[in-house]
């Protein structure tokens, strides 16, 4: 599960064999969340409110780029690191 980005205590990465719909992945804490990439919403999970607003933010901005690492994954090519939130 190569890992896109982290910040502030989030880990966001996403994994070779996934299924659809496009999804990520993030981490705070012990606490996991997946989202959709393309409607920016949990698809299972929960992360502390703060931390989740943080990264449906970050999300939002790197939206693209999530759907690039995405379509990577599916073709099973490296994916790449997204700049963290600052």
């Amino acid at each position: 599960m190569p890992t896109l980005s982290i910040f502030r205590g989030i880990k966001v990465y996403m994994n070779w064999n996934e299924h659809n719909p496009p999804h990520f992945h993030a981490v705070y804490g012990g606490e996991e969340v997946t989202v959709l990439i393309k409607e920016l919403e949990v698809l299972s999970g929960s992360l502390p409110n703060k931390q989740l607003k943080m990264l449906l933010g970050w999300a939002a901005f790197h939206q693209e780029e999530l759907m690039e690492n995405w379509e990577l994954a599916e073709n099973k090519q490296e994916l790449f690191q997204i700049e963290p939130m600052k």
